[in-house]
């Protein structure tokens, strides 16, 4: 931008929210947040696509001045899209299709550009939060989305820690066991933490991806409106009241809804007038608060922490002003609520505060040090049979709330004798069964000696570092041969999620394989027809061996491995050639 440094050492804070997002710096040792291009600190997460301009770009409104346009143009607007992080859901405008990682970066360039014209110089450099409780794959997304916005992601961190770091800020000396009871737009997040010595030490977290303050809108607006609507217009004006409702509610025992010329999915145009009070509000959204029990419970117990142990309370995300988020936790815990950070703005300062002691804007008396956990158990499949298939159950490697950066090594074995290779399988999760986990990725090891299994050990290593990129790595004991990677969660693919024809043909890859898997396909269907029983059950071995890797090909197609995808290959190729003699 003119005017501007080309270069700087300026790392900023984005609290990359459902419902709103916020950018903080380090100024004088403070953390300040950026007033967006409207002079407001606090920036709807509203992204506008407009028609293509004489460049062929679309125009690209963001905030405040975006959310307009969910009234008037309610298909080129997009609100809540963090709710879709992490998976295969698209937005399509004029034919062209964009990912939620896509849409995000939108609402990050917008942001940046404030920071950039309130600070006069480039901004390349940042700290972005998540939800506690995101699995590794929505952590890479957001900082894919960062990537596309033209950041170096520092680190990805925590909201509730944010928020911790926040108030820690201004409380270096105290120790104090605290609490950060994290409810957002579409996260809940309950973290138990410790904080002495400038030190926040995070003990424990759990959570609900899918709580937030849309589904209490989405409670209101079914309360207001039983019927459907199929006006987009109508339904972001509908929308819209909810949220006013709500609003109101945090203050006022009543509010009365008005909705001129709504109209329905019959295109009738019809006035709606309610009067919505604090106690039915609550009535139509008690399964909603019955939901946030188990995580602050979860939270304590895996903490080892009882309530009355607890110094402090601290409320973040603009969720926690409701009335009866307060009463809960007050039941739950026995312990007014602090009012010592901002929940709307403490995420991004807290944010801003981790990038400040990466840059080295504090002095090291005034510099916190954070320690966090994995959210998550990551799990690896004892061995797998790479010809044949065969899965053993996934062992706890790195348990759910382990201290991070954390190194965990075990001995497994191949599950067969005299087995040529050895593939293990990584995954997220609390499920002994991998369908059940999240699939993250693998590592093969090849060429084992000719042994039985007992003598053919192999080192199995799982290394989860403060940004949560997983290392896996697996030596061959006997030989010394190892194979290692850095799982890339961005473009990790889910172990049940189907895979189309579309999915694979259509990846670089593609082309060069698909003569191979039409044939062993076909030769599948080959299979199933007439079978002896001589033949049956080589036949059905034979079918199940293709299955396995017609389906590992497609899925090292997607994700562009060709070093795997010609592994495959070479052993499709090869029952293609016995079962052609």
């Amino acid at each position: 931008m003119s005017g501007k440094n080309n270069s700087s050492n300026i790392i900023v804070g984005i609290d990359l929210g459902t419902s709103t997002s916020e950018i903080a710096v380090i100024k004088d040792g403070s953390p300040v947040v950026i007033p967006n291009k409207n002079g407001n600190l606090i920036t709807p997460s509203v992204v506008y696509i407009g028609k293509p301009g004489k460049d062929g770009k679309p125009e690209i409104i963001v905030g405040e001045n975006a959310t307009e346009y969910l009234f008037t143009r309610p298909e080129r607007t997009f609100a809540e899209v963090k709710r879709n992080t992490g998976s295969d859901f698209v937005y399509e405008v004029d034919g062209v299709k964009y990912t939620p990682e896509e849409i995000q970066a939108m609402l990050l360039g917008y942001l940046v550009a404030c920071a950039e014209d309130y600070l006069g110089e480039k901004v390349e450099r940042a700290v972005i939060t998540v939800p506690a409780y995101f699995n590794d794959i929505q952590r890479r997304r957001t900082e894919h989305s960062g990537k596309l916005a033209g950041l170096t992601v520092e680190r990805i961190i925590n909201e509730p820690t944010a928020a911790a770091m926040d108030f820690g800020l201004d409380h270096m000396d105290e120790e104090s066991k605290i609490l950060v009871f994290d409810l957002g737009g579409g996260t809940l997040d309950v973290t138990v933490l410790e904080l002495f010595g400038g030190v926040v030490d995070v003990k424990a977290t759990s959570g609900n991806n899918a709580l937030g303050g849309k589904d209490f809108d989405e409670a209101l607006m079914r309360h207001i409106y039983a019927g459907k609507t199929t006006n987009l217009t109508s339904a972001a004006r509908l929308k819209a009241e909810a949220v006013k409702c709500k609003t109101a509610l945090s203050e006022s025992l009543e509010y009365n809804v008005l909705l001129p010329l709504f109209a329905t999915g019959e295109n009738e145009n019809i006035t709606l007038e309610k009067k919505v009070t604090r106690t039915v509000f609550e009535n139509i959204t008690k399964h909603l608060l019955a939901k946030m029990r188990a995580p602050v419970l979860t939270a304590l117990g895996e903490a080892k922490i009882e309530a009355e142990e607890l110094d402090l309370i601290l409320f973040a995300g603009g969720a926690t002003r409701m009335p009866c988020v307060g009463a809960l936790v007050r039941e739950l815990l026995k312990k007014e609520p602090s009012q010592s950070i901002d929940p709307d703005l403490s995420v991004a300062r807290g944010a801003a505060i981790q990038a400040g002691i990466i840059s080295g804007a504090f002095d090291q008396d005034n510099e916190i040090v954070l320690t966090d956990v994995c959210a998550f158990t990551l799990r690896a499949t004892s061995a797998i049979d790479g010809i044949y298939g065969i899965r053993d159950v996934c062992g706890e490697m790195i348990k759910r709330n382990t201290t991070i950066p954390a190194e965990v090594s075990e001995i497994i074995h191949p599950l067969k004798d005299y087995q040529k290779r050895v593939t293990v399988e990584v995954y997220q999760g609390e499920y002994e069964d991998p369908e059940n986990n999240t699939y993250l990725g693998q590592i093969t090891i090849k060429d084992l000696p000719s042994k039985k299994s007992a003598n053919n050990p192999i080192k199995l290593t799982l290394k989860y570092d403060l940004n949560g990129i997983l290392n896996v790595r697996g030596e061959l004991l006997s030989t010394g041969k190892a194979v290692e990677t850095d799982i890339n969660m961005t473009n990790a693919v889910m172990r049940d999620q189907k895979l189309s024809s579309a999915d694979w043909k259509n990846c670089p890859l593609g082309r060069s394989y698909r003569p191979l898997i039409r044939r062993a396909e076909k030769l599948m269907e080959d299979l199933d027809e007439n079978s002896t029983i001589e033949v049956l059950h080589h036949n059905d071995r034979v079918a199940q061996e293709l299955e396995f890797l017609i389906t590992a090909l497609k899925e090292a197609i997607i994700l562009d491995n060709s070093e795997r995808a010609e592994e495959l290959k070479d052993d499709i190729a090869e029952i293609l050639e016995g079962e052609s003699k």
